[in-house]
């Protein structure tokens, strides 16, 4: 689906144009769409990106970077330094000056990058977008908060919480699997995740909607569709290539509860996985690697 409407080309801007951002710009670009990247340094934007270099933390450095008439605006920023200063800089503080910098010009829909961490159940159980969201941790608190500034503002917006994002550029539970680095007991909390290729056609499907004309959700969940055990993970991963024996101090257990995310709204609104379950995803990895 072209991304059109009103104009010849929709305007997108990617707020936190890195790895994750830029390949979600590079993908609304090959979908007929004029993309802007806005990060520190704007040279490391794709190719074929309008790079802008602002940081989102200091608002003097946006005054007229801004492009006007935009249609769509993702904030994808992630902390540069991973302690509570760190994450609320990135998820409250970026966007609010960046709220503030484009002003009362009218978006289509304002999209929020978040993460499933803002969920702190630890029973086993489903939860979806009404799920209650109580997280614990400083980090999944900022990232709440961050939710609840996009969504109070002037603009259409929607949150797009993300389980844990895997793939050829993001292969650390892989690696620690091989090196035995994993040696989670059964039965271990349930994992959810999601291919880093499908949580950028998720975002670009719901940019797509939106563009129609489409209504959309003010939440989604975009994870796959199998959470499963980390052991049964572990287990499986080396059925399928030699790796070493557990280290002494290997891992045994997850580092985010033990939830199970349902991916059924985003299913409903027409979205097609590439990589329904990590079976999927980590086979190709792995084929990848022999």
């Amino acid at each position: 689906m072209a991304m059109t409407n009103h104009k010849q080309l929709s305007r997108i801007l990617v707020a936190g144009c890195g790895k994750l951002g830029g390949d979600m710009a590079l993908a609304l670009a090959d979908n007929n769409a004029q993309v802007f990247g806005l990060r520190r340094s704007p040279e490391k934007v794709p190719a074929g990106i309008t790079g802008i270099g602002a940081d989102l933390t200091k608002p003097e450095t946006l005054e007229g970077k801004i492009p006007e008439d935009l249609d769509i605006v993702i904030y994808c920023l992630t902390p540069s330094s991973y302690d509570e200063q760190g994450y609320h800089d990135a998820y409250v503080t970026g966007l609010t000056n960046l709220l503030n910098a484009i002003g009362d010009q009218p978006l289509t829909r304002l999209f929020f990058i978040s993460s499933t961490s803002v969920y702190a159940q630890n029973d086993d159980g489903w939860v979806d977008e009404s799920s209650t969201t109580a997280p614990i941790r400083f980090t999944g608190k900022h990232i709440l908060h961050g939710e609840q500034t996009a969504l109070k503002s002037i603009h259409p917006a929607t949150v797009v919480r993300f389980s844990g994002i895997y793939g050829p550029t993001r292969q650390r539970f892989l690696e620690e699997v091989l090196e035995g680095r994993m040696n989670p007991q059964p039965p271990a909390p349930y994992s959810n995740r999601i291919h880093e290729q499908d949580a950028v056609r998720a975002v670009t499907h719901m940019s797509e909607l939106a563009l129609s004309g489409k209504d959309l959700e003010d939440v989604y969940i975009v994870t796959d569709c199998e959470p499963v055990r980390l052991d049964e993970v572990v287990a499986w991963v080396q059925q399928q290539i030699p790796c070493k024996e557990p280290v002494e101090d290997a891992r045994k257990g997850g580092r985010a509860g033990s939830k199970r995310c349902s991916n059924q709204r985003l299913l409903d609104s027409g979205f097609e996985f590439r990589y329904p379950d990590f079976r999927a995803g980590y086979r190709e990895m792995i084929n990848s690697l022999s």
